[in-house]
Parts: structure tokens; C-alpha cells; sequence
């Protein structure tokens, strides 16, 4: 998955981290893995999976 914030800081938000849960556990139950979440904006990206958020 991967999304920008338009604010240029890639820093995830408690409402990114508590959606990317929730589209990783729908993704599951249809056989789906998830395999990152990036966000990106001016000030570089952010990985989910290099954080541990998922």
C-alpha cells in the first residue's frame, strides 16, 4: 500500500496506523498478505515494515 500526505511530513498518523491494521486484516481473510505500507511526502518516506508497524 502507499499513500502521500500532501503536508510533506511522511510521518504516520494514529488513523494510518489503526486503517493499515484493518485493510491488513480484511486482506488476510481473502488470502492477501500485506506486504508494506509507504508513506510519502517531502521530507522522504516512511515504511511500515522498517518501523514494525506491521
Amino acid at each position: 500500500m502507499v499513500h502521500n500526505h500532501p503536508s510533506g511530513d511522511p510521518t504516520p498518523s494514529h488513523a494510518d496506523i489503526e486503517m493499515t491494521k484493518q485493510v491488513r486484516d480484511a486482506a488476510a481473510a481473502l488470502g492477501i498478505a500485506v506486504h508494506d505500507h509507504l508513506i510519502i511526502g517531502r521530507k522522504g518516506h516512511v515504511s511500515f515494515r522498517e518501523r514494525g508497524l506491521i
